[in-house]
Parts: C-alpha cells; structure tokens; sequence
C-alpha cells in the first residue's frame, strides 16, 4: 500500500495492508508481545499507551476472522488471536444492531512482556495500584457495527475496531474509538494509518502531568491521576497551560465510568455487591448485551478504589473463550472471578456458582430503573431467569437507606447524572476508606520505631500480622469511628483475611513498609560519624562496609526506595572516602580503572 499523504515522513514501520504471517517452523510468533525497543525506535509512543490495534470483520466460511493487526509487527499467539476475534463480537442472543461499544480482557498467553518503553517506571512508581498496567492480560475496547448492506452475502455489514492495551483507561479510550471507528467505517485503511501515526506522536502517559492527545484534527486533554492524590469524589480539573486551537476535548478521568448509570438497576443492593467485591466471591453477571456486561462488570470492580481490585474478571465472556472449561469446571470450587456474560446458557453451567446478577433492559419503575432484588438461588432454575440477585448471602452490614433517598431526590430534582455519580463513588469511597482505615492503623503498629534503627546494626524487623490482636483492636480503633453503619464489622473482616484482596493488600503495604525501613537504615548510616567508627576497624569490616553501602545504594535506585537525593549524594561520598582510607591495592581491587 501506497504511503498516505498529507502523514509527514514515514518511519519503517509494518504496511497495513500486509496480511497477518502465519507462524513457521523457527517463528517467533507463538511468542506475545513486541520484542523490546529502545524508546527512539518506531512505535515506542504508540507502544506506551496501546500494544495494538485489530479489526475483526464476519467471514462467511470463517465466522469471525482477524482482518488486520497493527503495527504488523506485533506477535499475537493463535489463542490470543482466537480470543479477540469470538469477543470482539456480540453473541447471537445480543442482537445489537448500529454501533455498540463494549470491553473486554483477556489472558496473555505468549512469554512474560518485556518492557519496551523507558517511561514504563515513571508509570509505575506514579501511578495508584489500581491502574497500574496489566502484567499479564490485555483489555480489548471494541466499537461494533451491525447495519444492513444488501451489498453483502449476509445482508450485514459487521466489522470491529478494537484497541488492544495494558491499561485500565476505559473511558479515554471509548472516546478515542468515538472519534476513530465511525471514520474508520467509512475510509478504512488510511484512515487507520493516520490514527496510529498521530498516536505514535503522543506523549508518554506520565501521571500528574495534563497531557494534550491530538487525534483527527481534535485535541483530548487528559491528566492521569497519581498516588499521593487527594482522594476525592470527584477528579481533579483539568488546567490547560497552553492556548489550544481548537479547544480540546476535555475528559474529566482516563478510567471512571458514569457509576450512576451503569449501577442505576442495583442501587439497592450496592452495599452487598460492595461486600462480595470486597471479599471475592465468584459473581456472574448475566445482561442482556456486551455493552452492559461490560460496563457493570467494570463499575463493580472500581467500587473498592483505592483498593486494587486482586482478582480475575471479565468484562464480557463467552463460551468460546479458552478459558471457558476452567471456570466452568465442576470439580473443584468456582474461581474468584468476576464474569460478565449474555448467554443464558450461563445460567444452567454456572449454577453451582455461589452468586448471579441477572439483569434486564431498563425498565422505568416510577423515578428510577426498576431496582433487582434478592432472590434465593433455588430460584434459579429456569433458562432465562427474572432480573435479581441469586445468592444466599447475608450482607454483614445494615443498608445506607439515606444515600437512595439521596439519589432518588437527585434524579426527582434532575441533578447531572456526574454529580449523582460523584455522591455514589464518594459513598462507596468513605465505605472503602473506614474498612481500611483500622487495617492501616494496626499495620502502622507493626513497623519498629525509628529509634531503634541505628547504623552499625541490622534494622529490626517488621513484627507479624495477628489477626485475633487486629480484632481485638476494632473496638477502640473501628470503623465505627469514622462510619455510621452499623452491622457485624468484626465478622466482615474474618471473612476478608480470606480473601485474595487481604492477601494483595497486605503483601503491598508490607513490601513499602520494608522499603521505607530499608530507607531509614540507609539514612542513618548517612548521618552516622563514618571516620569514628573506621578508627578501630579492619581491612575486612572496612570493605564489607564499602560492599554493603553499595548493595544498599542499587537497591535504593532499582526499587525507587523513598530516600532523598542528598542522602543517595552523602552514602556515595561514604564510600570515596572510606576506599580511600585503603592501602592502595584494595582500591584498585574496588574501583578497578
């Protein structure tokens, strides 16, 4: 294919119009992923924000078949292909006609991803837990269109534009689709080219900064949040710092969906999904649409924010995907996954699951969508069951009735549906924040304290977590303290210290906690008198201490320890002055030329 006009200089880069290889004999395509680039290379920027883009267009003798990847350099493995390729349709029981919008995530099942692009530890370090890249999964943001086309055997045109990245951004990336799928439909290859080479010009996803996203003659203006953010209810505003012509598209967050309208149909039940989130259980989520699955799938997982959310979960699902026997299996307990499903065949596999959502089309029940109840799951015997919420679980804490009358009065006053969406996450929010807040005091309680970490000695260690002396420690420090519901908070959290949430929380406060200790250490060292303690000290304890400084000061860099510059400057220092203190042989042994 021809170079487009109009792109600027082309880079050597894969031609769109190359048909996807097969893999040989000696290929590396069973491999997924790009192999690792210097960030000057080709697609290094595209690379930081997306891994690729695919189209998935109906064959007649195929079904569904990948048309194109791009960059044509990227390796997806067959099985990841096949993924993409049955989730980047609606199944048949959906019957979505026009243009529909969906996600979806599946497992990478090449080799491990080598990082590739130098800002992926900037990312990394500023970044909050729960948007931090997926190690081991990809998101696929799908733009669908079904229309009719006499033109065409089946009488339909039905092709998929979908953004393949390791990023949680669903609503920049929605709105990137927004812009480019129904151009694409229309003008297809070059207009797809175009994208790619003005993505390619982006700057590199850095949390904190406002970042201008040009795109088809638009500007998206994003910030990325970081970790040492307010919390807030609401994101922070965006500030252009730069006269813009024409004025960008200004999206409030990378990430947040419209809560309110993806929860509308359960807010009765809010505070129960929150529990199951919190603690997770397996939960099928049984809707009429991928649009739907996929939005309440994600909503459902954002309601423990700050938290990361530590299990699997599939924003759209079907029987086609490989890993369908696994979660299906009867032999062993259901998996800690959240699924999000439109076949009802679900419904008749999947009844040994402890919970199902089954929603319906919205339906208006005076102010508000008709609210899904509870119901028991000996209910659950039909096909195509009524909306509810089929489990024996009792919630642990009373309902908020307060925060329904609050958002029913919204709706009745015709609030923006942000603002109800801001009071929902800042309900859920406070929830998250008064279950955590009695955790984090008592781990706090644990770290030894800073007198008792002195230079010349291993720093002590961080004491266990007892979860009966945690316990015992709730009724002076609960969430009664900064909560008003009330209910068995003792018993939600014997049930949370079995969760994998438990497990991924603890293990990540333990990890910073042991990094700021090995911080102080090397802090104390730095203040110490290095020339008294040298006075009465062999060759041997010398260098061990030239070793050891040095082992600290990689680790300090490797790990992004949180130590001041002066300090990594003043423990460099150390080390010149006591190799210097060395007969000359050794320093030449540790500095060779």
């Amino acid at each position: 294919m021809d170079s487009l006009s109009g792109t600027g200089p082309r880079r050597a880069r894969g031609s769109l119009g190359t048909p996807i290889p097969e893999p040989g004999p000696t290929s590396v395509l069973q491999s997924s992923g790009r192999a690792a680039r210097a960030p000057s290379q080709p697609w290094a920027r595209f690379s930081a924000w997306l891994e690729c883009v695919c189209v998935v267009t109906f064959d007649l003798e195929l079904g569904q078949a990948l048309e194109l990847v791009y960059p044509s350099d990227f390796r997806l493995t067959d099985k990841e292909k096949g993924s993409i390729c049955f989730l980047s349709f609606p199944d048949s029981h959906s019957g979505c006609l026009g243009d529909t919008q969906f996600s979806f995530r599946i497992r990478q099942s090449g080799r491990p991803r080598s990082p590739c692009h130098a800002d992926d530890r900037q990312y990394s370090s500023g970044a909050p837990v729960s948007l931090q890249r997926e190690p081991a999964h990809y998101f696929g943001y799908v733009y669908f269109r079904q229309v009719k086309d006499s033109s065409v055997k089946r009488g339909y045109f039905q092709k998929s534009l979908v953004l393949v990245s390791r990023l949680p951004f669903v609503r920049l990336f929605r709105a990137l689709l927004s812009l480019v799928a129904p151009e694409y439909f229309d003008k297809l290859v070059p207009c797809l080219e175009a994208v790619c080479n003005e993505i390619d010009q982006w700057p590199a996803p850095i949390p904190g900064r406002t970042l201008n996203l040009p795109v088809m003659g638009v500007v998206i203006q994003v910030r990325i949040p970081t970790r040492v953010d307010q919390l807030e209810s609401s994101p922070p505003k965006q500030c252009s710092q730069e006269n813009l012509l024409p004025a960008p598209v200004v999206l409030t967050s990378v990430h947040e969906l419209d809560l309110f309208r993806c929860l509308q149909p359960v807010l009765t039940l809010v505070q129960t999904l929150w529990e199951l989130m919190l603690l997770g259980e397996p939960l099928v989520v049984l809707a009429p649409s991928p649009a739907m699955s996929s939005e309440m799938v994600l909503a459902l997982t954002s309601c423990l924010r700050p938290l990361k959310f530590c299990c699997d979960y599939r924003p759209y699902f079907t029987i086609h995907d490989s890993e369908f026997r696994e979660f299906t299996t009867r032999t062993q307990a259901p998996p800690n996954v959240v699924l999000g499903v439109t076949n009802p065949f679900f419904i008749k596999i999947l009844q040994h699951w402890p919970h199902i959502l089954r929603i319906g089309e919205p339906k208006m029940s005076g102010d508000l969508p008709k609210q899904v109840k509870l119901k028991k799951p000996s209910r659950l015997k039909t096909l195509d069951p009524k909306p509810g919420l089929y489990t024996a679980y009792t919630a642990h804490l009373h309902r908020d009735r307060a925060l329904l009358k609050r958002l029913l009065k919204g709706v009745q006053k015709q609030r923006p549906v942000d603002v109800q969406s801001a009071l929902l996450r800042r309900h859920l929010l406070e929830l998250t924040q008064s279950f955590i807040f009695p955790l984090e005091h008592y781990l706090t309680s644990l770290m030894p304290l800073q007198r008792s970490i002195t230079p010349w000695k291993t720093p002590p260690q961080i004491r266990p977590f007892r979860q009966d002396d945690f316990l015992r420690s709730l009724e002076h420090t609960g969430p009664q303290l900064t909560c008003i519901l009330k209910g068995d908070w003792p018993g939600l959290y014997r049930r949370f210290f079995k969760s994998p949430h438990f497990d991924g929380w603890y293990r990540q406060r333990h990890k910073e906690m042991a990094q700021k200790l090995e911080a102080l250490h090397l802090e104390a060292i730095c203040e110490a008198n290095i020339e008294a303690w040298m006075k009465d000290k062999s060759e041997v304890e010398i260098v061990d201490l030239v070793l050891k400084l040095r082992e600290k000061l990689v680790r300090a860099q490797a790990h992004q320890l949180p130590v001041k510059e002066e300090t990594l400057q003043r423990a460099r220092l150390y080390i010149q002055t006591v190799i210097g203190s060395l007969p000359k042989d050794l320093q030449a042994v540790l500095c060779p030329p």
